[in-house]
Protein backbone atom coordinates (compact mmCIF):
# COMPACT_ATOMS: atom_id res chain seq x y z
CA UNK A 1 0.00 0.00 0.00
CA UNK A 2 0.99 3.40 -0.64
CA UNK A 3 2.45 5.63 2.01
CA UNK A 4 -0.44 6.96 4.00
CA UNK A 5 -0.62 10.66 4.41
CA UNK A 6 0.90 13.20 2.18
CA UNK A 7 1.91 16.37 4.70
CA UNK A 8 1.39 19.45 3.12
CA UNK A 9 2.39 23.25 3.94
CA UNK A 10 -0.47 25.16 3.44
CA UNK A 11 -1.08 28.45 1.52
CA UNK A 12 -2.89 30.59 -0.36
CA UNK A 13 -4.58 30.07 -3.53
CA UNK A 14 -7.87 30.93 -5.93
CA UNK A 15 -11.22 28.68 -4.87
CA UNK A 16 -13.72 28.04 -7.04
CA UNK A 17 -14.84 28.97 -10.66
CA UNK A 18 -17.29 31.03 -12.49
CA UNK A 19 -16.70 28.97 -15.83
CA UNK A 20 -18.48 25.72 -15.13
CA UNK A 21 -21.44 25.13 -12.22
CA UNK A 22 -23.22 27.97 -10.46
CA UNK A 23 -22.13 26.68 -6.65
CA UNK A 24 -18.76 26.78 -7.70
CA UNK A 25 -18.72 30.57 -7.89
CA UNK A 26 -17.33 32.80 -6.71
CA UNK A 27 -13.94 32.39 -7.72
CA UNK A 28 -11.95 33.67 -4.10
CA UNK A 29 -8.88 33.73 -2.28
CA UNK A 30 -8.71 31.15 0.97
CA UNK A 31 -5.94 30.37 3.15
CA UNK A 32 -5.64 26.63 4.36
CA UNK A 33 -2.81 25.87 7.14
CA UNK A 34 -0.23 23.16 7.21
CA UNK A 35 -2.16 19.80 7.29
CA UNK A 36 -1.95 16.40 6.13
CA UNK A 37 -3.84 14.31 3.76
CA UNK A 38 -4.52 10.37 3.41
CA UNK A 39 -3.00 9.73 -0.31
CA UNK A 40 -6.28 7.59 -1.35
CA UNK A 41 -9.42 7.13 -0.18
CA UNK A 42 -10.37 4.97 2.39
CA UNK A 43 -10.24 1.46 1.17
CA UNK A 44 -12.56 -1.47 1.47
CA UNK A 45 -9.75 -3.23 3.39
CA UNK A 46 -9.29 -0.22 5.74
CA UNK A 47 -13.00 0.35 6.70
CA UNK A 48 -13.06 -3.51 7.30
CA UNK A 49 -10.40 -3.31 10.09
CA UNK A 50 -12.53 -0.21 11.71
CA UNK A 51 -15.37 -2.77 11.90
CA UNK A 52 -13.98 -5.02 13.09
CA UNK A 53 -12.36 -3.54 16.11
CA UNK A 54 -15.50 -1.42 16.85
CA UNK A 55 -18.60 -3.81 15.78
CA UNK A 56 -19.68 -0.71 13.81
CA UNK A 57 -23.17 -0.63 11.62
CA UNK A 58 -23.06 1.66 9.09
CA UNK A 59 -26.69 3.66 8.22
CA UNK A 60 -27.08 1.13 5.66
CA UNK A 61 -27.15 -1.22 7.44
CA UNK A 62 -29.76 0.35 10.05
CA UNK A 63 -33.55 0.42 9.62
CA UNK A 64 -34.58 3.77 8.60
CA UNK A 65 -36.57 5.65 11.13
CA UNK A 66 -39.94 6.16 10.80
CA UNK A 67 -40.41 9.45 12.51
CA UNK A 68 -37.59 10.87 9.58
CA UNK A 69 -39.61 9.58 6.90
CA UNK A 70 -43.26 10.71 7.66
CA UNK A 71 -45.45 8.93 5.12
CA UNK A 72 -42.91 6.64 4.14
CA UNK A 73 -44.53 2.94 3.25
CA UNK A 74 -43.08 0.91 6.28
CA UNK A 75 -42.11 -1.56 4.02
CA UNK A 76 -39.72 0.66 2.32
CA UNK A 77 -37.96 1.66 5.37
CA UNK A 78 -35.74 -1.35 5.53
CA UNK A 79 -31.62 -1.08 5.29
CA UNK A 80 -30.14 -0.30 2.30
CA UNK A 81 -28.36 2.03 -0.34
CA UNK A 82 -29.05 4.05 -3.59
CA UNK A 83 -27.33 1.62 -6.43
CA UNK A 84 -26.57 2.85 -9.91
CA UNK A 85 -28.19 0.40 -12.63
CA UNK A 86 -27.58 1.32 -16.12
CA UNK A 87 -30.62 1.62 -18.23
CA UNK A 88 -31.78 -0.16 -21.09
CA UNK A 89 -30.73 2.76 -23.79
CA UNK A 90 -30.63 6.56 -23.88
CA UNK A 91 -33.26 8.39 -21.57
CA UNK A 92 -34.23 11.77 -20.22
CA UNK A 93 -31.05 13.31 -18.24
CA UNK A 94 -33.23 15.32 -16.80
CA UNK A 95 -34.48 12.68 -14.20
CA UNK A 96 -31.80 10.86 -12.34
CA UNK A 97 -34.63 8.63 -11.08
CA UNK A 98 -34.41 5.97 -14.14
CA UNK A 99 -30.69 5.13 -13.23
CA UNK A 100 -30.90 5.08 -9.54
CA UNK A 101 -32.58 2.23 -7.17
CA UNK A 102 -33.10 1.71 -4.00
CA UNK A 103 -31.63 -2.11 -3.08
CA UNK A 104 -32.60 -3.73 0.24
CA UNK A 105 -29.59 -4.79 1.67
CA UNK A 106 -26.70 -3.05 -0.56
CA UNK A 107 -24.02 -1.44 2.26
CA UNK A 108 -20.48 -1.26 2.35
CA UNK A 109 -19.78 -5.17 2.56
CA UNK A 110 -22.09 -5.52 -0.63
CA UNK A 111 -22.39 -2.20 -1.94
CA UNK A 112 -24.06 -3.30 -5.06
CA UNK A 113 -26.63 -5.82 -3.19
CA UNK A 114 -26.61 -8.88 -1.65
CA UNK A 115 -26.39 -10.14 -5.28
CA UNK A 116 -23.17 -8.17 -5.77
CA UNK A 117 -19.26 -8.87 -5.09
CA UNK A 118 -18.07 -8.70 -1.45
CA UNK A 119 -16.08 -6.64 -0.53
CA UNK A 120 -13.21 -8.93 -0.01
CA UNK A 121 -13.03 -9.09 -3.55
CA UNK A 122 -12.13 -6.04 -3.65
CA UNK A 123 -10.56 -5.17 -1.15
CA UNK A 124 -8.26 -2.25 -2.56
CA UNK A 125 -11.04 -0.19 -3.76
CA UNK A 126 -12.28 2.23 -2.02
CA UNK A 127 -15.28 1.96 0.72
CA UNK A 128 -18.61 3.12 -0.72
CA UNK A 129 -21.94 2.68 0.56
CA UNK A 130 -20.82 4.97 3.64
CA UNK A 131 -22.84 7.88 4.60
CA UNK A 132 -21.46 11.57 6.55
CA UNK A 133 -21.83 9.96 9.95
CA UNK A 134 -20.16 6.54 8.83
CA UNK A 135 -17.39 8.86 7.63
CA UNK A 136 -17.00 10.62 10.67
CA UNK A 137 -16.98 7.44 12.98
CA UNK A 138 -14.36 5.99 11.60
CA UNK A 139 -12.17 9.08 11.37
CA UNK A 140 -12.40 9.64 14.81
CA UNK A 141 -11.95 5.82 15.42
CA UNK A 142 -8.25 6.61 13.08
CA UNK A 143 -7.59 9.85 14.98
CA UNK A 144 -8.32 11.66 11.98
CA UNK A 145 -11.05 13.88 10.56
CA UNK A 146 -12.66 14.81 7.44
CA UNK A 147 -10.73 17.58 5.41
CA UNK A 148 -12.64 20.80 5.12
CA UNK A 149 -13.65 21.56 1.51
CA UNK A 150 -10.66 24.78 0.97
CA UNK A 151 -8.18 21.83 2.27
CA UNK A 152 -9.53 19.14 -0.35
CA UNK A 153 -9.69 21.90 -2.69
CA UNK A 154 -6.26 23.01 -2.16
CA UNK A 155 -5.20 19.20 -2.66
CA UNK A 156 -6.52 17.99 -5.50
CA UNK A 157 -5.11 21.27 -7.31
CA UNK A 158 -1.47 19.58 -7.08
CA UNK A 159 -0.03 22.92 -7.08
CA UNK A 160 -1.54 24.11 -10.33
CA UNK A 161 -4.27 26.54 -11.87
CA UNK A 162 -5.82 24.54 -14.32
CA UNK A 163 -9.00 22.98 -15.20
CA UNK A 164 -7.79 19.67 -14.00
CA UNK A 165 -4.85 18.81 -12.06
CA UNK A 166 -2.72 17.26 -14.97
CA UNK A 167 -3.82 20.44 -17.49
CA UNK A 168 -6.25 21.87 -19.59
CA UNK A 169 -7.47 18.58 -21.39
CA UNK A 170 -9.39 16.14 -20.06
CA UNK A 171 -7.63 13.14 -21.85
CA UNK A 172 -4.04 14.85 -22.81
CA UNK A 173 -2.85 12.96 -25.83
CA UNK A 174 -5.79 10.76 -25.69
CA UNK A 175 -4.40 9.62 -22.30
CA UNK A 176 -7.58 8.35 -19.68
CA UNK A 177 -6.18 10.34 -16.38
CA UNK A 178 -9.30 9.30 -13.90
CA UNK A 179 -11.87 6.81 -13.31
CA UNK A 180 -15.23 8.63 -15.18
CA UNK A 181 -17.69 7.71 -17.71
CA UNK A 182 -16.61 6.03 -20.79
CA UNK A 183 -19.49 5.52 -23.19
CA UNK A 184 -23.18 6.89 -23.45
CA UNK A 185 -24.29 7.89 -19.84
CA UNK A 186 -26.38 5.91 -17.95
CA UNK A 187 -26.67 3.16 -20.56
CA UNK A 188 -23.13 2.15 -21.98
CA UNK A 189 -19.87 2.37 -19.66
CA UNK A 190 -16.94 0.98 -21.67
CA UNK A 191 -14.84 0.96 -18.45
CA UNK A 192 -12.10 3.24 -17.54
CA UNK A 193 -8.73 1.20 -17.90
CA UNK A 194 -11.26 -1.25 -17.74
CA UNK A 195 -13.15 -0.79 -14.43
CA UNK A 196 -16.75 -0.17 -14.86
CA UNK A 197 -17.42 0.76 -11.50
CA UNK A 198 -14.80 1.75 -8.68
CA UNK A 199 -11.04 0.85 -9.67
CA UNK A 200 -8.27 -0.50 -7.16
CA UNK A 201 -7.15 3.18 -5.50
CA UNK A 202 -3.96 4.38 -7.40
CA UNK A 203 -4.84 2.98 -10.99
CA UNK A 204 -4.80 6.15 -12.45
CA UNK A 205 -1.78 9.05 -12.05
CA UNK A 206 -1.13 10.57 -9.18
CA UNK A 207 -1.57 14.71 -9.04
CA UNK A 208 1.35 16.79 -8.17
CA UNK A 209 1.26 16.17 -4.55
CA UNK A 210 1.55 12.47 -5.09
CA UNK A 211 -2.15 11.88 -4.40
CA UNK A 212 -4.33 9.68 -6.04
CA UNK A 213 -8.29 9.51 -7.08
CA UNK A 214 -8.88 13.28 -5.83
CA UNK A 215 -10.63 13.45 -9.45
CA UNK A 216 -13.33 10.53 -10.09
CA UNK A 217 -13.03 7.14 -8.63
CA UNK A 218 -15.62 8.10 -6.27
CA UNK A 219 -17.00 11.41 -4.57
CA UNK A 220 -15.62 12.09 -1.07
CA UNK A 221 -17.12 13.56 1.70
CA UNK A 222 -15.99 16.85 3.23
CA UNK A 223 -16.56 18.56 6.79
CA UNK A 224 -18.18 21.32 4.90
CA UNK A 225 -22.03 21.81 5.43
CA UNK A 226 -23.01 22.89 1.78
CA UNK A 227 -24.35 26.22 0.51
CA UNK A 228 -26.02 26.98 -2.87
CA UNK A 229 -22.35 29.39 -3.39
CA UNK A 230 -19.36 30.14 -1.30
CA UNK A 231 -19.13 32.44 1.23
CA UNK A 232 -15.96 33.90 0.87
CA UNK A 233 -14.17 34.07 4.25
CA UNK A 234 -12.21 32.01 6.11
CA UNK A 235 -12.79 28.17 5.99
CA UNK A 236 -14.96 26.90 8.53
CA UNK A 237 -13.27 23.67 10.54
CA UNK A 238 -13.73 20.10 9.85
CA UNK A 239 -15.73 18.44 12.45
CA UNK A 240 -13.49 15.78 14.57
CA UNK A 241 -16.67 13.71 16.32
CA UNK A 242 -19.25 12.15 14.75
CA UNK A 243 -22.85 12.69 15.78
CA UNK A 244 -24.89 10.22 16.76
CA UNK A 245 -27.22 9.82 13.86
CA UNK A 246 -27.69 11.63 10.42
CA UNK A 247 -29.50 14.63 9.81
CA UNK A 248 -31.42 13.97 6.26
CA UNK A 249 -32.26 18.19 6.05
CA UNK A 250 -28.60 18.68 6.15
CA UNK A 251 -26.32 18.27 2.92
CA UNK A 252 -22.67 17.78 2.93
CA UNK A 253 -20.20 19.36 0.42
CA UNK A 254 -19.00 16.18 -1.91
CA UNK A 255 -15.95 16.93 -3.90
CA UNK A 256 -13.96 14.97 -6.86
CA UNK A 257 -16.45 13.68 -8.78
CA UNK A 258 -16.92 9.84 -9.77
CA UNK A 259 -17.04 6.77 -11.83
CA UNK A 260 -20.17 7.98 -12.92
CA UNK A 261 -19.37 11.34 -13.89
CA UNK A 262 -20.39 11.68 -17.89
CA UNK A 263 -19.30 14.66 -20.45
CA UNK A 264 -22.87 14.91 -21.35
CA UNK A 265 -24.55 14.70 -17.93
CA UNK A 266 -22.12 15.69 -15.07
CA UNK A 267 -18.78 17.31 -15.87
CA UNK A 268 -17.87 17.75 -12.09
CA UNK A 269 -14.37 15.85 -12.67
CA UNK A 270 -12.40 18.82 -11.39
CA UNK A 271 -11.17 20.06 -8.21
CA UNK A 272 -13.47 23.16 -8.27
CA UNK A 273 -16.71 21.36 -8.50
CA UNK A 274 -18.27 20.19 -5.78
CA UNK A 275 -21.94 18.64 -4.92
CA UNK A 276 -24.46 18.67 -1.68
CA UNK A 277 -25.70 15.30 -0.19
CA UNK A 278 -27.74 14.80 2.55
CA UNK A 279 -25.80 13.64 5.76
CA UNK A 280 -28.27 10.16 5.47
CA UNK A 281 -27.50 8.97 2.34
CA UNK A 282 -25.47 5.93 1.31
CA UNK A 283 -24.90 5.05 -2.38
CA UNK A 284 -22.29 2.91 -4.43
CA UNK A 285 -20.37 6.39 -5.81
CA UNK A 286 -19.43 7.96 -2.33
CA UNK A 287 -16.53 7.45 -0.27
CA UNK A 288 -14.29 9.24 1.39
CA UNK A 289 -10.38 10.08 2.88
CA UNK A 290 -9.47 11.81 6.09
CA UNK A 291 -7.09 14.50 6.92
CA UNK A 292 -5.03 15.58 10.03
Amino acid sequence: MLTEFVELPGASFRMGSTRFYPEEAPEHTVTVGPFAIERHPVTNAQFAAFVADTGYVTVAERAPDPADYPGADPADLVPGGLVFTPTAGPVDLRDWRQWWRWVPGAHWRRPLGPDGPDWQDRPDHPVVQVAYVDALAYARWADRRLPTEAEWEYAARGGTTTTYPWGEELTPGGRLMANTWQGAFPYRNDGAAGWVGTSPVGTFPPNGYGLVDMIGNVWEWTGTRFEGHHRPGPPAPAPCCAPSRPDPTVSQVLKGGSHLCAPEYCRRYRPTARSPQSQDSATSHIGFRCAR
